[in-house]
């Protein structure tokens, strides 16, 4: 059996991870406090596609931004490859 699925390639997992990130983080933190703050009205599933809309619209631009900046901050804590069979 062969996989016939499309592939990315490994340049556009900058963006794709964060996009994926994003979807599932911002709906879950938005579903959580939606929940929190209102309880399970009705009209409860299309408030929380629009809050997840608006939360997705603010994760994914900061997950970007932040990603490279948290990766080198975490650099110096990180033992390299090369390096972890010394």
């Amino acid at each position: 059996m062969s996989n016939s699925l499309p592939k990315f390639h490994p340049k556009h997992m900058t963006w794709l991870m964060p996009l994926i990130l994003s979807c599932i983080m911002s709906g879950a933190i938005s579903c959580f406090n939606l929940l929190l703050n209102k309880g399970f009205v009705d009209g409860f599933f299309p408030l929380w596609l629009h809050t997840w809309a608006l939360s997705w619209l603010v994760a994914f631009p900061l997950i970007l931004i932040f990603i490279p900046l948290v990766r080198k901050l975490l650099m110096p804590f990180v033992a390299s490859p090369n390096n972890s069979a010394k």
